[in-house]
């Protein structure tokens, strides 16, 4: 068991005072005056605590009654509130829907932007173009990857300044220079530029413009010009080797070429008149066959040392005709070179004497510069 002992309030006090003295006056059997005294004494304290819960009593329904009214006052602030908060509800919803729609319409776009990101660089790439992006700063914003083959570019370098990073290219250290004339001028700027690995681009840089219009800074692009290159040379060789040819075709002297086996490879008229063999004809023979057989082995010495790249003055010596005869001529003769410096063909000019302007020399000297 629990035994809890505690004092009792003021109304069960009076309450077990009350039930006390009936219980006394149950007991005592005598009903004298002092039993009148204690009921009167019973009921004064019966009164006074029917005046005092009266009194409570009505001051509690004052309080109820105020309590009441602000609750009444509360119920009605409450009930405003709920109907801001049922339209700031429906703005709410109107605004959520309005960013719906907003949020659909920037998706779109996104999903276009990302299209359209994508064919660019797959434009970009399948163009084979090098481009690199930079700012103000000359700081790369992009690049595609076509232009790694000329500038040590990788996926980190984004950010860099473009001049801390080793390009490709041979003979031309000015890129920084010319991106920042470029960025002052904006008037573009385009040369041809080489790399180390002998190709060759067409560089182009030029201001980058917004939409706004507005500089933000300069797009450099190399463009594959090695083939063009290759062309441009091969056209400018075959020009030469026309005007050479005018040239050859309209000289006095019999100028012919000659493989190093000794085969006719040109022959010009001059050398017809003189000779008497036709193109045609001359092409057919060897040089040996027009070289009489007494000076044969000291011109083919000759020859095979022009083979060798070897340098000989002008010799007299004699050749044959298309008749048989033996012609007195003075010869001048030179060793074709190929680009890579070797001795493909044997030129020669041949004329028969006075041999004016020139003295000749039956002998030769050794190859210099």
């Amino acid at each position: 068991f629990l035994v809890l002992l505690d004092s009792a309030s003021p109304l069960e006090q009076r309450r077990l005072l009350k039930t006390e003295h009936t219980k006394r006056l149950t007991e005592d059997k005598t009903s004298g005056p002092e039993s009148i005294e204690a009921l009167k004494n019973e009921l004064h304290i019966q009164k006074q605590f029917l005046q005092d819960a009266n009194e409570r009593l009505a001051l509690s329904n004052e309080e109820l009654k105020s309590f009441n009214e602000e609750m009444q006052s509360m119920n009605e602030e409450l009930q405003s509130t709920n109907e801001e908060l049922e339209t700031s509800r429906e703005e709410l919803q109107s605004v959520n829907e309005e960013l719906s729609t907003v949020n659909a319409e920037l998706q779109e776009k996104v999903t276009d932007l990302s299209r359209s990101n994508n064919d660019m660089n797959n434009l970009l790439a399948g163009t084979g173009i090098g481009t690199v992006f930079v700012d103000h700063a000359l700081c790369i914003m992009r690049f595609t990857p076509a232009v790694t083959r000329i500038i040590n570019l990788i996926s980190s370098d984004m950010g860099r300044p473009v001049g801390h990073i080793v390009s490709n290219l041979a003979e031309y250290d000015t890129l920084v220079a010319d991106i920042e004339a470029v960025l002052e001028t904006l008037i573009p700027k385009e040369l041809e530029v080489k790399t180390k690995n002998d190709r060759w681009y067409q560089m182009r840089i030029q201001p980058y413009r917004t939409l706004e219009n507005v500089i933000e800074g300069a797009v450099i692009s190399f463009v594959d010009i090695t083939e063009s290159v290759r062309l441009r040379e091969e056209l400018s060789k075959i020009q030469t080797t026309a005007h050479l040819a005018t040239i050859v075709h309209d000289a006095s002297d019999a100028i012919s070429m000659h493989a190093l086996d000794g085969s006719t490879l040109a022959w010009n008229p001059a050398a017809e008149r003189l000779y008497g063999w036709s193109e045609e004809e001359a092409l057919k023979l060897d040089i040996t066959e027009r070289i009489p057989i007494s000076r044969r082995h000291e011109d083919v010495i000759k020859l095979e040392m022009l083979s060798k790249a070897e340098v000989i003055k002008p010799y007299a010596t004699q050749r044959l005709s298309k008749k048989g005869s033996t012609i007195d001529i003075t010869v001048t003769a030179t060793a074709l070179l190929d680009e890579e410096g070797k001795v493909y063909a044997i030129s020669t000019t041949e004329r028969p004497p006075p041999y004016q302007g020139a003295q000749v020399n039956t002998d030769w000297e050794a190859p210099h510069e």
